[in-house]
């Protein structure tokens, strides 16, 4: 009796410390993409403005989306930093390192002056500190999904919970434009002077409270076990090159279904629909936040079916979906008729949600533990590179040159189609406990 009473208080312990993870995972990733993301709704509408005042507007456009892109060109750098100390001295330590990071990077962007008042030195300022924002995020990824995947011993669920990681995304897209809304409100005229600063500067709050909870989280179960056994990896990121370069590459190219339409759907759309559409920066701004809303619930629901489907079966569905969505957002947006537009954004939110949902148990379960940070990380954020950081300066070469966004919906398309394709070609890990070292690193994928 006392034995059994022993077992089930260690599983009550284990299950409350598995829900503090994934509370931590949640609430930081949202926090670092509030912040990632405020950067991506303000460059659309006030840097190119700001920063690049006597460029062209279609010029000034991409010259501000060059600096947008640096943060992602950042991203593997990132990962592979925070990668090497997450599979060396832990998930919890990484990861409130990151968050620091990209706090501070953050808030003082809300202090940068203007072309007006510095001159280049502006935009020189932005690059910097865009490009420590993407180093924060790098490193963000792979910690979060792990601190919840490795609390979970459960096969059964592992998509659901790995699932709510991913769900920071739209609750930071949805905090960034709802702070970008509140504050145009609020400045009114004066939103270009000085309203568009205020969402970086408050971020120092969310980093406070972000910080509070991740500090109070214990170390994971399978990082401790590695620790414990001495078997952590002395170079991870080499080795896991070394042992594991088709995870890695597949990994990076399964994610163009996924990131290059996202950043078309929630950042570009902003340039597109305000200087080709002349679309009321309002109305955008609204259809953005309503398709983060439907992403709030979507993401969980698309980590809960990819346990009932598998990850293969469930992504592949989402980047089937994402071939044809890009043709349907462009034509929407075009009618210029407001319901329309909305529907046009919001319609973008469901092969997203189904592909970014299944996405993180799906990346994280092809690498074996001790490199699994610094795998997974270095994969994930590898598509910046080629999908997320050159999707809107693609997008706004596309159209400076073709007056028209048909071939925007083509580059969408080929991209969810390499992203299916890549797919394929994954190994499906949903049945099968991943907590320890495993027969498939073996096969040196």
């Amino acid at each position: 009796m006392p034995i059994a009473e022993n077992f089930s208080e260690s599983e009550s312990q284990d299950r409350a410390m598995l829900l503090r993870a994934v509370i931590a995972s949640t609430v930081g990733t949202s926090i670092e993409w509030y912040d990632f993301f405020l950067y991506s709704t303000v460059t659309g509408l006030v840097f190119a403005k700001a920063f690049f005042p006597n460029s062209d507007p279609l010029v000034g456009t991409l010259q501000a989306f060059l600096i947008y892109a640096v943060g992602f060109a950042a991203r593997p750098v990132g990962a592979a930093i925070f990668g090497h100390y997450g599979d060396r001295i832990g998930r919890k330590a990484a990861l409130v390192a990151t968050l620091l990071l990209m706090g501070i990077a953050t808030v003082l962007v809300g202090f940068v002056p203007t072309y007006a008042q510095i001159g280049i030195w502006g935009a020189i300022l932005l690059t910097v500190l865009r490009f420590i924002q993407g180093i924060g995020v790098g490193g963000e990824w792979g910690g979060s999904v792990l601190l919840a995947m490795e609390w979970s011993k459960s096969h059964r669920s592992r998509g659901f919970i790995t699932s709510w990681p991913q769900f920071g995304v739209p609750a930071g897209l949805f905090l960034a434009n709802l702070a970008v809304i509140g504050f145009n409100f609020v400045s009114g005229d004066k939103f270009f002077e000085w309203g568009w600063r205020v969402p970086f500067i408050l971020s120092a709050v969310l980093i406070a409270v972000g910080l509070w909870i991740r500090l109070g989280i214990l170390e994971t179960p399978v990082f401790a076990r590695l620790a414990a056994d001495n078997r952590l990896e002395r170079a991870p990121v080499p080795e896991v090159i070394k042992q594991q370069p088709k995870s890695i590459l597949l990994s990076a190219l399964i994610r163009l279904a996924e990131q290059t339409p996202f950043y078309i759907f929630t950042a570009f759309v902003f340039s597109y629909g305000t200087t080709a559409l002349k679309l009321d920066k309002g109305l955008l701004l609204n259809a953005v936040l309503l398709f983060a809303v439907v992403e709030l619930f979507a993401i969980p629901l698309s980590g809960h079916l990819s346990d009932r489907l598998g990850r293969k079966r469930t992504y592949l569905l989402g980047a089937a979906l994402m071939v044809v969505t890009g043709f349907i957002f462009i034509e929407l947006l075009d009618t210029r008729s407001p319901a329309l537009v909305v529907l046009g954004i919001v319609f973008g939110a469901i092969p997203h949600s189904i592909v970014y949902g299944t996405q993180a148990s799906l990346i994280a379960e092809q690498f074996t533990p001790r490199m699994r940070y610094s795998g997974s990380s270095i994969g994930y954020q590898l598509a910046s590179i080629i999908a997320g950081g050159p999707a809107p300066i693609i997008a706004a070469w596309l159209f400076a040159v073709y007056k028209t966004g048909t071939p925007i919906a083509l580059y969408i398309a080929l991209c969810a189609l390499i992203g299916f394709v890549a797919t394929l070609f994954m190994t499906d890990y949903s049945n099968k406990d991943v907590s320890e070292e495993y027969a498939h690193v073996a096969q040196k994928s």
